[in-house]
């Protein structure tokens, strides 16, 4: 249940923010282990691991979000 929050908080954040993602759902340990995530649910951004064991609120995913596209932004230059 909290990783169907998680989902649909990161879908509206996209959706506020107007920007073209995708949200996956990662079910398979394997999986949540190339991410170091050790509880669940957790939320990759960019291929990194920015929250894990909890539901953050669409604005702090909003943050989060935010944050790695600056990041992705700086590096790239």
């Amino acid at each position: 249940m909290n990783c169907q929050t998680l989902a649909k908080r990161a879908e509206e954040a996209i959706k506020q923010l107007s920007i073209d993602a995708t949200v996956t759902k990662v079910t398979d340990y394997e999986g949540m282990l190339k991410y170091g995530m050790m509880r669940s649910p957790g939320l990759v951004i960019e291929e990194k691991l920015v929250c894990s064991g909890r539901v953050p609120s669409v604005a702090e995913i909003t943050t989060l979000i935010t944050n790695a596209l600056t990041e992705t932004d700086n590096a790239s230059k």
